[in-house]
């Protein structure tokens, strides 16, 4: 007996969750639609609510690949190879939801291993992705699944086909289904690349009505006293909206769209500043969606304003975005008054000591105006209000300057040497994640074989060992197409990418104040912000300065955050190099707990010099002993940048302490990748 959903037509408030829904199900290329929001917003039952809304389909009977029977009908190889002569039946349309420690071959298919024996010859499995074809997938906590299992749905929903190549097998199914993400931001933030490519996405938010709260509850408690009366009670209204649903699908091939609405589209996206051309392609089909939705056969623009919002709340960036990094031995105009300014700071420097109290300076303030959308979208339109960007999920506050603090820009970025990883870790050169690792479960890419007991067996090498031995035994007679033996079994090896923790932790003294220091070393972070952000890894940031030390950020995914942070972080006051310490191993001891897994870096960017203690020791000695200790946790690399100009007196204290941590030494200029040679083997002086 089926469970008994909810009905869409009951649900109480989220009509623009319920219209998003619907105008997936209507244009499944657009490339499904991502729900964000907190728990408890109904955002899984909405989507079951819309598969009950489905309408039946006409299958191939027996066929995993829910292949059409029809002449002009997707279908896979077997039904292809058995066409025209197809029994069909009449079904229920899918709902498929993908769950979280699902493999890669669970999901595009891989070998069926007692048909490969039986038959002598490696026999194609169906996965999730085949089941879900002409359905609905839904992903549940997309935020959390493994990424190159995003890529695989992903891939599968903008090409309409699931391709195979790998272990002997070349296979390839249509997988055209509607696709359904959710996720709480507050366990994590799904990547840029994978992001940009759901066509629609929605910020989902709890009712802030008393009355429809309680209009909520009302209906709960009714359809969970007696399903069948409640549902009864909809009836009529669900019907119609089933039939408004398939009316809109029918409908959508006949709708047009002008080349006005499409100079309209393309504007609105510039002016929003999203990159690349994607949100264009699916404003189009989303607004085309909507037409077909209201019944009309040619798009308006009210219907793009009704859109908008859903195609560019994901893909909306900020006008005020890092430059890109300027050639070698370049600089801009405002990187020269930078300059100019931090030279006449220096004067007044000199004449100061260490730790005296520094003239304010103002932040710096940018000229230009945040990007304005179209005239046309300022107009009222309940459904197309104007889309905001996306917010992060409690932004830390950067620290508050004081009355003797400092606030630095950025100082030029550049290309950055690759940082080593530890041994048994594979280092890839560009982008990408930075390490990858061996694992002992079914995840990750299968690599190689070893002849070894366990369940993750390796057809391909098995047979391989076993090829030899088939003529002696087949005296046995037992009709198997291939015999093996305990000898003949291997398992298989596999490899996953894992992201690095990236724990910046800067020293934001007084004494960076000086000699143009705390510029070049925000350029040197933001420089390994843009190579973390390449290298898929997360990144935290931690400051000394005053009497202690604090965590500026989290560990995060969003590099734009921790760029701005890092633009807001004031200097000044005394230098306690130990707290520093001290905070940034308890950081990473509290990441290595949650994620065993992980390689973090960690990375100092400090002159060295420390002049508050923990306790009543000298500091320098202190900090000197607390490197030593973090050195002896092999887990975690170390590095430190040292920020102290050259001249004619030098102290050495950084190098002193990287070699007290075992760290990677750098000074500021060794880090900018000048030649090619550098890149390639990874060498630094």
């Amino acid at each position: 007996m089926e469970r008994a959903v909810y009905p869409l037509a009951a649900m109480v408030g989220q009509q623009q969750l319920r219209q998003g829904l619907l105008l997936t199900a209507i244009n499944p290329a657009m490339g499904g639609i991502l729900l964000r929001g907190e728990k408890g917003t109904a955002k899984s039952t909405m989507v079951r609510a819309l598969a009950a809304l489905l309408p039946e389909i006409e299958v191939v009977r027996g066929c995993a690949n829910a292949c059409s029977p029809r002449p002009n009908g997707d279908r896979c190889p077997e039904c292809q190879r058995r066409f025209p002569v197809l029994e069909s039946v009449t079904r229920r349309t899918r709902l498929i939801e993908l769950p979280l420690n699902a493999t890669e071959d669970r999901v595009a298919g891989g070998i069926d291993f007692p048909r490969s024996l039986k038959t002598g010859r490696a026999v194609f499995a169906p996965g999730l992705l085949a089941r879900a074809h002409r359905g609905l997938l839904y992903v549940d906590e997309v935020n959390l699944l493994d990424d190159h299992i995003v890529d695989l749905v992903l891939d599968a929903a903008a090409s309409g086909e699931n391709r195979i190549e790998r272990e002997g097998i070349s296979y390839r199914h249509p997988a055209r289904f509607v696709l359904v993400g959710t996720m709480n931001p507050e366990e994590g933030e799904l990547r840029p690349q994978l992001l940009d490519r759901f066509g629609l996405c929605l910020e989902i938010r709890g009712c802030d009505d008393p009355e429809q709260r309680v209009a909520l509850m009302e209906r709960r408690e009714a359809f969970d006293r007696d399903p069948a009366a409640f549902l009864a009670g909809y009836r009529q209204e669900s019907d119609q909206l089933a039939g408004q649903l398939a009316r809109a699908r029918a409908l959508l091939a006949g709708v047009r769209v002008t080349a006005r609405l499409r100079g309209f589209i393309g504007e609105l996206c510039r002016e929003n500043n999203v990159a690349g051309h994607r949100a264009d392609l699916v404003m189009e089909q989303a607004a085309r969606a909507f037409a077909a939705l209201e019944g009309a056969t040619e798009v308006s623009i009210d219907h793009v304003r009704a859109v908008a919002p859903m195609v560019l709340l994901h893909r909306q960036r900020d006008a005020q975005q890092p430059p890109a990094p300027p050639p070698d031995g370049q600089r801009s105009d405002q990187q020269s008054e930078d300059t100019s300014s931090e030279n006449d700071r220096e004067q007044r420097d000199k004449s100061q000591p260490e730790d005296a109290p520094a003239p304010q300076t103002q932040p710096p303030q940018d000229a230009s105006p945040p990007p304005s959308p179209p005239a046309d979208q300022t107009e009222s339109n309940d459904a197309g209000q104007k889309p905001e960007p996306e917010q992060p999920q409690e932004t830390p506050s950067p620290p508050t300057a004081g009355r003797d603090d400092q606030l630095f820009q950025i100082g030029s970025t550049f290309r950055v040497k690759p940082l080593h990883a530890i041994k048994d870790r594979m280092v890839r050169r560009g982008s990408g994640r930075r390490s990858r690792s061996r694992i002992a479960q079914k995840k990750g890419r299968y690599v190689k074989s070893a002849q070894r007991p366990g369940e993750d067996l390796a057809l391909d090498a098995t047979l391989r060992a076993a090829a030899p031995f088939q003529r002696q035994r087949a005296e046995s007679g037992d009709g198997l197409a291939v015999r093996l033996c305990e000898q003949d079994l291997h398992t298989k090896i596999r490899e996953k990418r894992i992201g690095n923790l990236l724990l910046f932790v800067v020293d934001a003294s007084g004494s960076m104040g000086a000699r143009g220091r705390m510029a070049a070393s925000k350029g040197a972070v933001m420089s390994l912000l843009l190579d973390a952000y390449q290298k898929r890894d997360r990144v935290a940031m931690v400051t000394f300065r005053r009497h202690g030390a604090t965590v500026n950020l989290p560990p995060t995914n969003s590099v734009d955050l921790a760029g701005r942070l890092l633009a807001e972080m004031p200097v000044g006051g005394r230098t306690p190099l130990s707290a520093g310490l001290v905070k940034s191993h308890e950081q990473v001891r509290n990441y290595l707990v949650k994620n065993p897994t992980a390689q973090p870096i960690v990375i100092f960017i400090t002159d060295g010099k420390s002049n508050v203690a923990l306790g009543e020791g000298q500091p320098v000695e202190e900090s000197l002993r607390l490197a030593d200790a973090l050195a002896r946790d092999r887990r975690i690399r170390t590095v430190v940048v040292d920020t102290e100009e050259a001249g004619l007196v030098t102290f050495g204290l950084a190098r002193r302490l990287a070699g007290a941590m075992a760290a990677q030494y750098f000074k500021i200029d060794d880090l900018k990748a000048q030649a090619l040679v550098d890149i390639v083997r990874g060498q630094h002086p």
